[in-house]
């Protein structure tokens, strides 16, 4: 038994809308994950329907080996999964500051411990606290929606294209600072268009086509597998 398992999971934005036919996914604890496939796969899908914000037609998700199908997201956000959607992830007139302080909403006790350990974590955001949000570069929003999502304390923490639209140096900063989170003890889920990125800093992946399971494995190896890169990495 994982942190997670993903059994059997079939989910749409309506009941004639299956994106997902049945996908099965697990994360242990500690683990980066990564989901790539092409367009359509339902990678975002299966994130969202983690995090609640989807319910599950059929299958089942289990934190711990408990049930948390159907759940609504606040009470998923409790137990321990934090969700970080691709678009719309800050508030862009409020301060740094004040976004964290909505990060941590869902459980506000020990807000001011939690902003301070978020601003030993990420310098970038100490030192710009007070500027509003719209202010940030690219990259930084995105740190900024990270930290976020990480005031309510995670163990597995949910990346929707964290690099989408960012230039590169932009993109390989956000790496690093999504492996020193990692490396904290978060255990982390990342749905990623680079998908050589992706397969770089994660341990495992599952490769999504049409809302099924296509190839699941040890990152390096299927990275290093001439049909995955000719197909999904574009080499």
């Amino acid at each position: 038994m994982g942190l997670l398992n993903v059994d059997g999971l079939v989910a749409g934005y309506s009941a004639a809308d299956e994106v997902l036919k049945g996908v099965d996914f697990a994360i242990e604890p500690g683990e980066i994950v990564g989901v790539i496939g092409p367009n359509g796969a339902g990678k975002s899908t299966l994130l969202k329907a983690i995090a609640g914000l989807l319910a599950p037609g059929r299958g089942d998700i289990r934190l711990d080996g408990v049930s948390i199908s159907g759940r609504l997201p606040r009470d998923i956000s409790r137990l321990g999964i934090a969700y970080v959607p691709q678009e719309q992830n800050i508030f862009p007139t409020m301060s740094v500051r004040e976004n964290l302080e909505m990060g941590g909403y869902v459980d506000p006790k020990g807000s001011q411990r939690k902003i301070d350990t978020v601003f030993e974590r990420f310098p970038v955001l100490a030192a710009k606290r007070q500027h509003a949000a719209r202010t940030l570069s690219g990259g930084e929003r995105q740190i900024l929606a990270m930290a976020m999502a990480l005031m309510v304390e995670p163990r597995l923490l949910l990346l929707d294209e964290p690099s989408a639209g960012l230039a590169p140096l932009a993109a390989e900063r956000l790496f690093e600072s999504i492996e020193r989170v990692n490396r904290e003890g978060v255990a982390i889920a990342m749905v990623e268009q680079n998908a050589n990125e992706a397969l770089a800093i994660a341990d495992r992946a599952y490769i999504l086509v049409d809302g099924r399971n296509h190839r699941t494995g040890p990152a390096d190896e299927l990275a290093a597998d001439p049909d995955i890169r000719r197909v999904f990495l574009g080499a």
